[in-house]
């Protein structure tokens, strides 16, 4: 179950190649969520998604290979050229001038080119982890030479006990290896993308994704050939638009040196986030968005300006906020009866709910006060709903299947508690 559903969708046509394309929220700002490398689908923005949407528009679409797109093998379709056309493409289709892009690793390409072949349509961009090269890789990284030639075994010492795969690290960035072990592979590239302790369940968004398409799209993808570095280098050169680069400290697949020199070339913001990996809109999802939202909000020409007046903490009346769990309704009567006795102690305690159906109906028959926030929560108890079966439910895999719901959730309780 998805926390926020699309308020529209539809298809691109790039020469008989279908890109499917989703929209969320309205407002008079658009961030456009570009993809990333054809081995996950844009779901990957799903820790964004719900929370952006509450503020502006959001468009988000699948290039090809992946997803609801098409999967051709022609090596044309994935050049950056054609990616930035696309997104162009999706920008008419949902009737926007101007965009913030936001692009994670591979999508940086598409968005220095948008950046610089046509800056009217680009209102601000945002690099999470840019992988377009502007400083040296990681040494570590396999040479280019090698992703054509048979890939090296590890000698039968040590090949791990049980180990079906006896190829080591970077050496899987193979194009023979991607034949033989394409699940392989992803499991060892997300395993490096996420350095952060208790990333399973990213990990594994991210392997089902790339199951979903196969090693004969990405090596057409890899046909288009990413461009040179000076060419790179001259699109931020010609930078116009505010620009923010976000970076993990601990990033094993682009170093934070590529980050550093994309900042210092475009003119732009770099934040480092400490000891977070290759994706952290996924690990650390609350920073990430509040990070998008305050660049974004610079951006807005409709920001209202400041009331001008604030009342110290000690004068103010007294208020709580109160959250009920949906899930199961006996915790909700407990509920009401302390909030009844918290009144007897504090008569002018004013109370306000954030809650969901169905300890909804348990307040409002209380005669409690639900705070309009309340709607924007995604349903918990749905989730647990679809997640069970007539007499089963796996308790522990439906919670982990939650997080994108509890993550949306605890972006209403920030704004909630903010305002």
């Amino acid at each position: 179950m998805r926390a926020r559903e699309p308020d529209a969708e539809g298809y691109v046509d790039r020469g008989g190649v279908k890109l499917g394309y989703e929209v969320f929220g309205d407002g008079p700002l658009t961030l456009l969520l570009l993809p990333t490398w054809t081995i996950i689908h844009s779901h990957f923005w799903k820790g964004q998604v719900p929370y952006l949407s509450r503020h502006a528009r959001v468009v988000t679409f699948d290039g090809p290979g992946n997803g609801r797109s098409d999967r051709p093998l022609d090596a044309a379709a994935y050049t950056i050229e054609e990616a930035a056309a696309a997104a162009l493409d999706v920008l008419d289709a949902v009737g926007v001038d101007r965009a913030v892009l936001v692009s994670l690793s591979a999508g940086a390409f598409a968005a220095l080119h948008l950046m610089a072949h046509a800056p009217e349509r680009v209102l601000g961009s945002v690099f999470i982890a840019p992988a377009a090269p502007i400083a040296p890789p990681w040494p570590a990284r396999a040479p280019a030479e090698r992703f054509d030639a048979p890939y090296p075994p590890l000698p039968p010492s040590a090949v791990p006990r049980g180990g079906s795969d006896p190829v080591e690290h970077w050496a899987k960035y193979n194009r023979r290896y991607w034949c033989d072990h394409f699940e392989d592979f992803a499991w060892f590239f997300f395993g490096r993308c996420f350095t952060e302790p208790h990333s399973t369940k990213q990990i594994e968004d991210c392997v089902g994704w790339a199951l979903e398409t196969g090693p004969e799209v990405l090596l057409a993808e890899a046909e288009g050939r990413a461009p040179a570095r000076d060419h790179v280098r001259a699109w931020a050169a010609r930078a116009a638009c505010p620009v923010l680069v976000i970076h993990g400290s601990d990033d094993a697949i682009v170093p934070v040196a590529n980050s550093e020199a994309l900042a210092e070339a475009t003119g732009g913001e770099l934040v480092v986030l400490e000891a977070a990996g290759h994706i952290p809109l996924a690990r650390d999802p609350v920073k990430v968005n509040l990070l998008l939202r305050a660049f974004a909000g610079r951006l807005r020409l409709d920001t209202p300006r400041s009331a001008g007046r604030w009342t110290r903490a000690g004068a103010r009346r007294k208020r709580a906020l109160y959250l009920s769990s949906p899930i199961g309704l006996g915790h909700a009567q407990r509920d009401v009866a302390v909030a009844r006795e918290l009144r007897c102690h504090h008569p002018d305690l004013e109370i306000d709910w954030l809650a969901q159906h169905p300890v909804t109906r348990v307040l409002e028959e209380a005669g409690e006060r639900v705070h309009p926030a309340s709607a924007w929560l995604a349903s918990e108890s749905a989730h647990i709903e679809a997640e069970s079966g007539e007499h089963d439910l796996h308790c522990f895999q439906a919670w982990r299947r939650m997080d994108e719901i509890l993550a949306a959730d605890f972006m209403v309780f920030h704004d909630v508690v903010r305002d």
